[in-house]
């Protein structure tokens, strides 16, 4: 099993579809005892947070957020924990919004 992500701060490997998650936005993980939950903010993103679980390397969490032009989305993501060989964390996820059409993949991980 990769290493905690308690502490780690992890950013998307690319931009998503305009208005959404980009290479801009930082996500600040915790963890503990099987629970999970971040903040993130940046580019389109003026606060966002999401809450869930690890069992393993699986995490399953909701996620709600507040874009620069007001409005606001939440959704479901599962993802994998993936530790790289230099020791950073990568997260390979699967998503799909729950207030609004859509899903994707996409890859956040920690920064040399």
């Amino acid at each position: 099993m990769a290493g905690s992500l308690d502490g780690r701060v992890l950013f998307p490997v690319a931009d998503q579809a305009p208005g959404q998650v980009g290479t801009r936005t930082r996500f600040a993980y915790h963890e503990e005892e099987g629970r999970i939950w971040a903040e993130y903010d940046g580019g389109d993103v003026v606060r966002g947070h999401l809450v869930g679980t690890r069992d393993g390397d699986r995490l399953d969490f909701r996620y709600v957020q507040l874009k620069t032009d007001g409005t606001t989305s939440s959704g479901h993501c599962v993802s994998t924990v993936v530790e790289l060989p230099d020791g950073r964390v990568r997260l390979e996820e699967s998503w799909e919004w729950e207030s609004q059409p859509g899903r994707g993949t996409s890859v956040v991980e920690e920064r040399r």
